[in-house]
Parts: C-alpha cells; sequence; structure tokens
C-alpha cells in the first residue's frame, strides 16, 4: 500500500508504543520503533520487535461465511441485521449483546457502543476488557468519582520509590520497565515487588514481599494504619480535599493491628513488612504500580482501593513522581473506557447510576431508546447465552472460547446460542461456532486511535492494503446498523468523523465536572486527524499531562473518597482435593491466545510449549519430574502441561501461562481451569487463585513431527505445536502402547513418494523413524517416535526443515539419527529475543569469563535492548558460577 515508513501504533500491551512501519516485499513489513514517540522512544520488546513477521495472509479470512461457505458482503450483514432484528422484535433488545475487545480502535468502539446502548436499547456490550482492568475502573470510581489514572509515564523517571505489585512488568510492559531500570540507575530509585512468584521483575527489585495469593488488601491496610500510627498521614490534604479518612483507618487498624499480624497473615516475614511500610512512609515521591495481579481477583476493587487509601493519606497524587498507577493490559482498552465499552458504563465517562447522564447521552445520539441501566457483564453475558436469554451475540476481535474462565461453560454457550456472529482476521477457536463469520481490518491496515495507559491518544494508520474482502471494524458495525433501520446515526465516512463526534460527545454540556474531555478535538479536519500527534487527555485549553494533583475530583462535593475496606476470604479455599493455588499469566514473547503471535518462530523459541511451573517440593509430592506431562485439574475442569520445576514458584502454587489454545497444544487451555467467581463491586472474575490438583500423566512413549504442513492432530492424549524456520514442530505423547503410539503418530505423515521416504523401526516394536525428501532432494518432514527419553535430537532436522537444503547422501543416510554428519553448533533455546541469542551462547560466553550482565551485553548484545530477558541470563551466570567453584 505505502512504501514509505508510516507512524502508527504497537497493538500489543498497553504502553502504547510507537512504531515505525512500511510494507516490504512478499506482503510482509518492516517495523522498527519510533523514536518521537513519547510513550517508548524509539524502543519495542520482543513482541514489537516481530510485528513485521505477523502480517502474512497464509491464515486470514478473507470473505464473509455463512455457515462454513463463502458468502458475499451484502447476504452475510443482511443475515446479521435480521437475525438481531428478529431477537429484538420477538424478546426484547436484552435478547442480544456484543461481546468486544481491547483490540479494537476507538472509533471500533464507539460505533458498537452506540448502536448497543443507543439504538438497539439495552447495555448487553461487554468486553474482553472485563478481564483486564474492570477492577481498576471500578476502583478509580469509587475513589476519584470518575475512572482516571492520576499520572503520566515520566513519573516512573522521576520518582524515588516504585512500588509494583500484581505486575511482572519485565515480561509485560517492558518498555516501562526500562524507564524504571533507568531511573534506578540515574537517582537510586528504590524498587519493591509485591508478587507471590519470583518473576523477571523480581530479580531486578530492592525487596521482593512474596506474599499468600490474595492477601493484597491485608498489606495495604496495614500499610495505612501504619502511616497513621507513625504520622505519616498529610491531615491538611486530608481535611481539605477527601472524606471517609476516619472510617477507612478504623477498619485498616481493626484488619491490620500490627505488623506481626501482616506479616502472619500474607505469608511474610515482619522485618520485610516493616522495610516495606518505613521506605514507603519515608518517600514523598512514590508511584504504586498495579495490574493484572491486582485486577484479576473476587476481590480485586477492593485491592484497588486499598492502595488508594495510601497515596490519598500521604497527598501522593498527581504529582511529579507520586501517585497510584493503573498499566492496562491491551492496546486499548483505556480508549474502550472513554467511549463506555463496558457493560455498566455510558460513553465518555458517563453511568447508569446517574438519570441525567442517561438523559444527556439520549439527547446527544437523538436516541430512540436509550438503554436505562446496566447490562451482562462477560461471566453474566456467556451464562446468558447458554441458559437461551441471549437469542443472538456478535462477537469482535477476542477469542472468549479459550480466554474465558470456565471455558468449558463458554463454548457449551456458543454453541447452545441461536445466533452467533464473529467479526475477525483470523480461525480462532471461537470462530468455529459461528454462524456467520465476517473478515475484518487487522493491524497494519486499521485507521483509527488508541489509548495507552498514561491516557495518551495515538494514531494507528494503515501502510498494508487490506486483503480479499476485509473491512474496517467501524465499517461493519455501521453498515449492519444501517440493514437495522439506523442509517442515519451511522453514517460516517470515515475515522475521522466518528472521532469528531466522540470528541464532541465528551465535552457535550461538560462544565468540568466530568475530566474526560477531547473538547479542543470537536472540530478536528481529516488532514489534522492525519497528522494528529501523540498527546494525553483532557485536551481542553486547559488541559495538563498528570490529573487531580490540585486535590479536587470530579465527585459530588469535589473530594476524593477513602474506602473502608477489608482482608475477605479468597473465592475458593485449597483443600485436600484441590491442595494447590493456581495462578495464571502471560509470557514475554506471546500475546493473548497466540493467534498472532503462535505463528512467528522466534516468539515461540523461548517457550515452545504449555508448561507448568511447580516448586521442587510440589513436584517431588507429586511424583512428577522436570518435563514430565501433568493433567491439572480444578473444580471447572482439566487442562495438561509440561512440568517445569523452579525455585521461583512458593510450596503450594502452581503457574501457568493462558496463551494456549486448540490450535497450539491439545487441552492446555487456562481458561478451562478458571473459576467464574468474580468481583461483586467489577465484574471481573479472579484469575489468579483457583484451588487445583495435578497428577502425573503414565506416558508410554513420545514423538515429534517436524513438517512444512499447518496440522491439527487428533487423536492424541497431548500434543503441541511450534512454529519453526520453514514450518512446524509437532511434540506428541501418549498413554498407548508404543507399538499403538508408532501407527497413531504414522497417520501424520503425509502420502508421499515411497521412493522420496527412509524409514526405520526396531524389531520391539519400541523406536520408529521416518523423513520424507520432496522433488528437489530437500527434507519435507520427520518422524520421531520412541519411549520417554529415547529421542535423537531435533536440531539439525530443524535446521533442515527451514534452509531446504538439498540434501547429499550422507545426510540422507544421517537423517535417521537426527545428528549431522558434520558438527554442527547449536545456539539453543533462545533467550534474547532482540539479538537471537541462545542458552548455550549464553552458557559459552559464562564458561569464558563472562560473569555478568553487563559482560555479557559486550560480548553478545543480550540484555541491552528491551531488557526482558536479563533475569534468566543472570540465572544462566549464576549457574555457571556454581558449576566454575564445583
Amino acid at each position: 500500500m505505502n512504501s514509505a515508513e508510516i507512524s502508527t501504533t504497537c497493538p500489543y500491551c498497553g504502553v502504547g508504543c510507537g512504531v515505525l512501519a512500511k510494507a516490504a516485499a512478499g506482503g510482509e513489513a518492516s517495523v522498527r520503533g519510533d523514536p518521537d514517540h513519547p510513550a517508548n522512544r524509539g524502543k519495542l520488546c520482543s513482541k514489537g520487535s516481530a510485528l513485521g513477521e505477523t502480517t502474512s495472509l497464509d491464515s486470514r479470512l478473507l470473505h464473509p461465511e455463512i455457515g462454513g461457505k463463502q458468502a458475499d458482503w451484502d447476504t452475510a450483514l443482511d443475515l446479521v441485521a435480521r437475525r438481531f432484528s428478529d431477537a429484538i422484535a420477538e424478546h426484547g433488545p436484552d435478547s442480544v449483546a456484543f461481546y468486544i475487545s481491547g483490540q479494537l480502535l476507538t472509533e471500533d468502539y464507539y460505533v458498537a457502543n452506540k448502536l448497543m446502548k443507543g439504538f438497539i436499547g439495552s447495555a448487553n456490550i461487554d468486553t474482553n476488557s472485563r478481564l483486564c482492568m474492570a477492577s481498576s475502573v471500578a476502583g478509580h470510581r469509587r475513589a476519584f468519582g470518575e475512572d482516571i489514572v492520576p499520572g503520566i509515564y515520566e513519573d516512573f523517571n522521576e520518582a524515588d520509590l516504585i512500588v509494583l505489585t500484581g505486575s511482572n512488568t519485565a515480561w509485560c510492559h517492558p518498555i516501562l520497565y526500562q524507564r524504571m531500570l533507568a531511573a534506578r540507575q540515574a537517582r537510586g530509585t528504590k524498587i519493591v515487588v509485591i508478587d507471590p512468584r519470583r518473576t523477571a521483575t523480581a530479580d531486578e527489585c530492592d525487596l521482593h514481599l512474596a506474599l499468600d495469593p490474595g492477601t493484597d488488601v491485608l498489606l495495604f491496610n496495614g500499610l495505612l494504619a501504619h502511616l497513621a500510627r507513625v504520622g505519616a498521614v498529610d491531615d491538611d490534604y486530608v481535611v481539605a480535599h477527601t472524606t471517609g479518612f476516619d472510617a477507612a483507618v478504623a477498619l485498616a487498624q481493626a484488619d491490620a493491628p500490627s505488623e506481626e499480624q501482616v506479616a502472619e497473615g500474607c505469608g511474610l516475614k515482619s522485618g520485610d513488612i516493616r522495610l516495606f511500610y518505613e521506605l514507603f512512609a519515608a518517600t514523598e515521591r512514590t508511584v504504586t504500580v498495579y495490574s493484572q495481579g491486582v485486577n484479576q481477583s473476587a476481590h480485586g476493587t477492593d485491592k484497588v482501593n486499598a492502595i488508594i487509601n495510601c497515596h490519598l493519606a500521604t497527598a501522593r497524587i498527581g504529582k511529579l513522581g507520586a501517585g497510584p498507577f493503573s498499566v492496562t493490559g491491551q492496546p486499548n482498552a483505556m480508549g474502550g473506557r472513554e467511549v463506555g465499552g463496558l457493560a455498566n458504563q455510558l460513553a465518555a465517562h458517563m453511568n447508569f447510576d446517574n438519570p441525567r447522564d442517561i438523559d444527556r447521552v439520549g439527547r446527544f445520539w437523538r436516541s430512540p431508546d436509550i438503554a436505562r441501566r446496566a447490562g451482562l457483564k462477560a461471566v453474566d453475558m456467556f451464562r446468558a447465552a447458554g441458559a437461551g436469554r441471549i437469542k443472538a451475540l456478535w462477537i469482535m476481535g477476542t477469542n472468549p472460547a479459550v480466554s474465558m474462565p470456565d471455558a468449558t461453560r463458554v463454548r457449551a454457550a456458543l454453541k447452545a446460542c441461536d445466533f452467533v456472529a464473529v467479526s475477525d482476521v483470523t480461525r480462532t477457536d471461537t470462530t468455529r461456532f459461528a454462524d456467520v463469520l465476517l473478515p475484518a481490518a487487522a493491524w497494519g491496515e486499521k485507521d483509527g486511535t488508541v489509548t495507552n495507559s498514561e491516557r495518551r491518544l495515538s494514531r494507528q494508520r494503515p501502510f498494508l492494503a487490506m486483503p480479499g474482502e476485509a473491512r474496517p471494524d467501524w465499517r461493519i458495525i455501521c453498515d449492519a446498523a444501517a440493514r437495522m433501520g439506523f442509517g442515519a446515526a451511522f453514517d460516517f465516512g470515515n475515522p475521522a468523523a466518528i472521532f469528531r463526534e466522540h470528541a464532541a460527545l465528551s465535552a457535550f454540556e461538560n462544565t468540568g465536572e466530568r475530566l474526560f474531555d477531547l473538547g479542543a478535538l470537536t472540530d478536528i479536519s481529516d488532514a489534522e486527524y492525519d497528522t494528529f500527534e501523540p498527546r494525553h487527555w483532557p485536551v481542553t485549553k486547559k488541559a495538563s499531562g498528570r490529573l487531580l494533583g490540585g486535590g479536587k475530583f470530579p465527585t459530588a462535593d469535589g473530594r476524593a473518597r477513602f474506602i473502608a475496606v477489608r482482608q475477605e476470604g479468597v473465592a475458593l479455599a485449597v483443600s485436600a482435593e484441590y491442595p494447590l493455588a493456581l495462578n495464571t499469566g502471560r509470557l514475554r514473547d506471546q500475546w493473548h491466545t497466540m493467534t498472532r503471535t503462535g505463528p512467528v518462530p522466534r516468539l515461540m523459541a523461548n517457550t515452545p510449549e504449555p508448561m507448568v511451573d511447580l516448586n521442587p517440593l510440589d513436584a517431588a509430592a507429586n511424583r512428577l519430574a522436570d518435563g514430565d506431562l501433568a493433567q491439572l485439574s480444578t473444580r471447572y475442569g482439566f487442562a495438561r502441561a509440561k512440568v517445569r520445576i523452579t525455585e521461583a514458584q512458593r510450596p503450594g502454587q502452581a503457574f501457568v501461562p493462558m496463551h494456549w489454545s486448540a490450535h497450539f497444544a491439545a487441552n492446555a487451555g487456562a481458561g478451562a481451569l478458571a473459576t467464574p467467581i468474580a468481583d461483586p463491586q467489577s465484574g471481573q472474575p479472579e484469575l489468579k487463585n483457583v484451588p487445583l490438583r495435578i497428577s502425573r500423566e503414565e506416558i508410554a512413549w513420545v514423538g515429534i513431527l517436524m513438517t512444512r504442513r499447518n496440522l491439527k492432530p487428533t487423536g492424541f492424549v497431548h500434543w503441541s505445536r511450534q512454529a519453526v524456520a520453514g514450518g512446524w514442530v509437532y511434540e506428541l505423547s501418549g498413554t498407548e502402547t508404543p507399538d499403538q503410539g508408532i501407527l497413531l503418530a504414522r497417520g501424520l505423515l503425509a502420502s508421499v513418494n515411497p521412493d522420496h521416504v527412509v524409514e526405520y523401526r526396531d524389531r520391539k516394536g519400541l523406536t520408529y523413524r521416518a523423513a520424507a525428501m520432496d522433488e528437489s532432494c530437500a527434507m519435507a518432514e520427520a518422524l520421531l517416535v520412541a519411549p520417554p527419553g529415547q529421542l535423537p535430537a531435533r536440531d539439525w532436522l530443524v535446521s533442515l526443515l527451514g534452509s531446504r537444503a538439498q540434501l547429499t547422501s550422507v545426510d540422507r543416510h544421517a537423517l535417521l539419527s537426527g545428528r549431522s554428519p558434520a558438527a554442527v553448533p547449536s545456539i539453543g533455546r533462545i533467550v534474547c529475543f532482540c539479538f537471537n541469542v541462545g542458552v548455550n551462547q549464553l552458557a559459552d560466553a559464562v564458561a569464558t569469563g563472562c560473569r555478568s550482565l553487563e559482560a555479557i551485553g559486550r560480548e553478545l548484545g543480550a540484555g541491552t535492548n528491551c531488557g526482558s530477558c536479563r533475569s534468566e541470563i543472570r540465572t544462566i551466570i549464576d549457574a555457571g558460577r556454581v558449576q566454575a567453584v564445583e
């Protein structure tokens, strides 16, 4: 589409990094960090750096489909409009629902929300941000009167103390983490990490508080009580600018009467508690950064307010280097909140609990029948679909069949729902339930705006042409709205027109009571929209970056509210039947359910298959060794994963990544294990503390298939696949006897010319090896099957798949051994994505004298860019030192 570099925004986490991208030959793209974007100043993490490798059309949806068969747009949209209209006419507006995504741009979000709440007349529109940041939204509204993040990224550079709670920033927001480490280097900033796991973030901190899961409120109540006890409360600020302090402190003192009792309740040392409390009390410039470890909880809103209470008590809010700071998980979770994408919100930070807001939005939209009450939140929405109360459901840009908790029941609900439409860019676990599939524009083709975690609006600009018949989400929604009879209200010519209306609504009858205000952009021209530079909201004549620093809050009396909270019991307690506490979360190089990152070989190289992390004591108690296949069970479902034994996990706890779907592994999804029990305030489900049982799968055989083909194996106890250069590597295993396993695995081999196949099977029928060459005598695929622990090496065979090199007769004879005839050095599993440095290279460098991060950086470059690999490099260095001593 455009051979010049285009300034756009990364579509991954809420950091909102600027990207310079351009189309390259073969339909791919080249990307680099935008040095002028204030969020990242040219830096990109591993996922952002690989964006150019995610634009392939191999698995794209290119045409509308009805019942699995290609259709034209008019027929598909007519059907969507008719089924929604018929359901509304027969069962009322609450019989239909939208489930949307933080992957949508603000303009997409706006028209979806307008259609559902303003013209269909129901608030049954929710977003996957419900699983991400809903507790922050609820906590902000309770404390501030509006969903406000007070600070900006500059505060990380200026803080003297940064408290990271429930946030593995080094992996999930690595560009922000680099700001924090830079502050530590430049000004001696202290970093405290509060997390049950010892993550990559905790490896670089001054103090790690590995508290028991779910005890965050107790910890911060203890801090509030300590601040009151030692006279660290700013009494003048509290009296002038807040309400509810006495009740909050009284409950905190009753809940956490001493540091010793907090330590006992949180599973921590009282000395560590005391050190944290003294640091916080003594440090004026303190930023508390919190994310999913706080939000994804049945008591997440209380956790948020316990944190905010401590900042209000010390007047550390909205000031240089000080404030509570919620970092979002998705690129436009904030934009979705601005336009009312959550079921319990109206647009432009207006709310259903205020009748004047309902009237105001209705008049602005000239709505025929605006929704007057909150709709169904995500968990309840899918329950309603399963129970038959939701007759028509439209899912946009998300994969709830994998990502929702109690995912097995969600899939049953999708199957039971009368009508399901899905807009997406690729086939997912969810699209197979769709009656109608609508091909949407992907990153690189989208045109609109996003808002990052610091309230900074940025443009996503297209640099690739939309393939096939793909359309932008806003266009799809507006076309459906027109067919439902609402065309005049959705007659937008381009995203700029939608943005102007969005800005106008934010300023409509807003005399300052709502801080979200884009009034200065109401008349932005198309040309100005095209050249829009990143900026914070509010965008008014009096706007500034930080908010709430002046002590005036968007509440009825202008004061912030302390919220009295107490430590509640966990949603579900461990027991003899389910003795482990399961935590789920992100990996460094993967995104959501891997629809974008999974096909990228470099992003799969660090953690190529689903794993469960266990402490050595728990592994021993369950007769599990490193690499064993384990079955994981909760009250909601089961999954399988390979065991990884690590001291980073505390005894009694387990960690499973959230990413694996049925496209990448058999029965490995964390959503099947998670509980739908949700926070009563925010509706955000508990994803961090679910009782778990684990047992060893008695595997009788294992196999590896290396192939150019994109397969989905069936009939195996367990399989997973990893993208590699030139194709895929499939890990296979089963409980059948080895001879049966060989028959099952051989069924995956392509039908090839027997003259081009070499194979071997031992006389006992326990081992099988085969390799097939194509017409040019390059290896097309290879299959190795053996009892556990007896597979040959694979590195050389995998390299042949990628190189497609013509094999010599010597090479062909060596294929079945898995070993190259000539020595081929292996870099091993990738540790540093930015410089493609493997574990073997790092071990060799340590063995030859590189005994520090700085030395490794000088020698190999590893750890010097995004920094998210520094923790693992340090582990390799430490192991090398131990080996040298031995």
